[in-house]
């Protein structure tokens, strides 16, 4: 981890130690990755506008997130199966963002149970929402998260049904988690290529189930989620149900219009997450951070708005706050390090970005994350023409 400087970096550590279905994972978009490659490319589109001979001796990153301090204006969104890439992954980033002073959201689709992430980190923990199995089955995995400790629900809107990852079906993601040896044995090569990350994968207990969704015979196994998916889609209507049973900050992730953030308020969420999936679902969507703008607007300042998608440097997290967001999800970017080092390399991930943010700030002569605004930067008109 010495040797990495940016995200591309850990990226390419983590294609080394990881078999390419693993890493094709982490790495991979729906249908032809467009979506997955404009949400890196379209902050290019937004220019910093830097105050020069102003000193900035220190930068403060912190930041208030649902009542919460944190020390930094990045969180770790919630990344399914992360057992996969490191043994204990989600405890694993759980307990490297804690260190660093920020919240980590665990995902329904995890390989470790809520409350053994919660007790692995000193920092805040949100469980992010998926209805699989069920009303029934979503409402024990939320007493769950409320009995471990969890201060936000974060319910996804935007899977009705897995996207087409092409990339997964060619390397054997379908057979591998459906744990039939004899279907894998077209793609047992990739794995035997990586014998590092094979023996920590087998005494980790090799291929897990799904602890926190606990259906009547008991927690669910590694199966077809984009099936289970489509049998278990979130509607709005769900919303009512879903904040009175948990009690507490409800934040919707997925919303990408104007018309949807506003639905998300009506419904009760004291959060949104301006986000596509990071380009894992619907493919020719806009960039999250083009449609930014549209999403602040129309919120107005009555909830909080967040985003994720393509952030791969700290600049791209800089440009997000100036947009409105009061602070950022980053996925791919601690996944690689996860992948690449585990705990090492979330931590490498999370101080790259640090490293860049606090530049970023000195270079446009501003002295803390809370003083960022639009006249920070420039962005096409047409961003903010949206309906």
């Amino acid at each position: 981890m010495s040797t990495a400087v940016n995200i591309a970096d850990l990226r390419l550590a983590a294609k080394k130690r990881l078999p390419r279905v693993v890493f094709d994972y982490i790495d991979g978009g729906a249908d032809a990755e467009i979506t997955l490659r404009e949400n890196s490319r379209a902050f290019e589109d937004v220019a910093l506008r830097p105050r020069s001979a102003v000193a900035t001796s220190h930068c403060d990153l912190s930041t208030t997130v649902l009542g919460t301090r944190l020390d930094l204006p990045f969180l770790l969104a919630p990344v399914g199966s992360s057992r996969m890439f490191y043994p204990s992954g989600e405890e694993v980033a759980a307990r490297a963002a804690g260190d660093n002073g920020t919240a980590y959201i665990l995902s329904t689709l995890s390989g470790c149970h809520v409350r053994d992430v919660k007790g692995a980190t000193r920092g805040p923990v949100w469980f992010q929402l998926y209805l699989v199995g069920g009303r029934d089955v979503a409402m024990g995995g939320i007493k769950r998260a409320k009995s471990a400790g969890c201060s936000a629900l974060v319910v996804t809107i935007d899977t009705p049904v897995a996207g087409m990852r092409e990339r997964d079906l060619r390397n054997g993601m379908k057979p591998l988690l459906s744990g039939k040896p004899f279907a894998m044995l077209p793609h047992l090569g990739q794995f035997l290529v990586k014998p590092r990350w094979l023996a920590a994968y087998l005494r980790d207990g090799g291929l897990m189930n799904f602890p926190n969704i606990i259906l009547p015979d008991g927690p669910m196994p590694y199966a077809d989620v984009g099936a289970a998916l489509e049998q278990s889609m979130t509607c709005w209507d769900d919303l009512r149900w879903i904040r009175d049973a948990w009690g507490g900050p409800i934040v919707v992730k997925g919303v990408h219009t104007a018309d949807d953030a506003r639905r998300a308020i009506d419904g009760g969420a004291s959060a949104v997450v301006v986000s596509n999936h990071g380009g894992r679902q619907l493919d020719g969507v806009a960039a999250t951070i083009q449609v930014l703008p549209e999403v602040v607007a129309a919120v107005d300042g009555r909830v909080e708005v967040l985003l994720d998608g393509g952030i791969k440097r700290g600049g791209d997290v800089v440009k997000a706050l100036c947009l409105g967001a009061r602070a950022v999800l980053i996925g791919r970017a601690y996944a690689y390090g996860l992948g690449a080092a585990g705990g090492a390399g979330v931590a490498c991930a999370i101080d790259i970005l640090r490293t860049d943010i606090v530049r970023t700030l000195k270079l446009l002569g501003i002295a803390s994350t809370d003083a960022l605004d639009e006249s920070c930067v420039s962005y096409p008109d047409s961003w903010r023409s949206r309906p």
